[in-house]
């Protein structure tokens, strides 16, 4: 096996393992807004839903490195290879330990200061990833003048808005802890069920932008519209 070769494998993993673990949390999260169960069941479920949660949430840090080191392990990519590779790598290793960091420690006074870092994290990354897309578009021959690059341009501007996209399911998710939190403590009302069910319809335009994202990287990557790279 190639390092090219691997490379797509990793990258082929990250997209199951996000998509087959997005649709785990959206079946769990039917039994959290469900009222006719039990408060126990019900934490349950979102612990269930939470953890699921992290599988796609860490595909999508890794995709970016896995994807820039695809770049590099082929040959009109040569001008990634060495220490720009190792930045992105370093760099997508720290974003995931705040992550991880932001789960582990939810709920306490650090894991706010975690979550507001992984956030500024986040804007850089599409912030950057928008402009490479746009790069790939006005510079006529980014990847060497054997490649039409701008399929690539399209796949990274599809990752930056799945990354804006999650940071716009966090927010429509802002009122759900507090109201959840009543529900667990055994005091359920009309109210608290009526914004835990609004906070996920909201989220749910955005969980669908996603999949779209996703679906249409996939797509471009196998494909490669007016390309001459192999699969990658």
């Amino acid at each position: 096996m190639t390092l090219h070769s691997a490379l797509v494998l990793l990258h082929l993993m990250l997209l199951t393992y996000w998509l087959g673990a997005d649709l785990g949390v959206f079946y769990s999260s039917r039994f959290v807004l469900r009222p006719d169960l039990s408060a126990q069941t019900r934490t349950i479920a979102l612990r269930i839903m939470s953890w699921l949660d992290m599988s796609p949430k860490i595909c999508l840090v890794l995709f970016l490195p896995s994807g820039v080191s695809l770049i590099a392990a082929h040959p009109l990519g040569k001008d990634f290879v060495g220490w720009p590779v190792a930045a992105v790598w370093v760099a997508s290793l720290i974003w995931l330990g705040l992550l991880l960091a932001d789960h582990w420690l939810h709920g306490k006074a650090l894991g706010a200061l975690v979550r507001r870092l992984d956030l500024v994290a986040r804007g850089i990354v599409i912030v950057v990833m928008l402009g490479a897309a746009v790069y790939t578009f006005v510079n006529p021959a980014p990847f060497g003048a054997d490649s039409d690059p701008r399929w690539l341009g399209v796949k990274v501007g599809l990752y930056a808005i799945a990354v804006a996209c999650g940071v716009g399911i966090r927010m429509m998710l802002l009122p759900f802890g507090p109201a959840f939190g009543r529900i667990a403590s055994g005091n359920s009302d009309p109210e608290a069920e009526a914004i835990l069910a609004r906070s996920m319809r909201r989220s749910i335009p955005f969980v669908v932008v996603i999949w779209a994202c996703v679906f249409g990287a996939a797509l471009l990557g196998v494909f490669k519209p007016g390309s001459t790279w192999i699969s990658g």
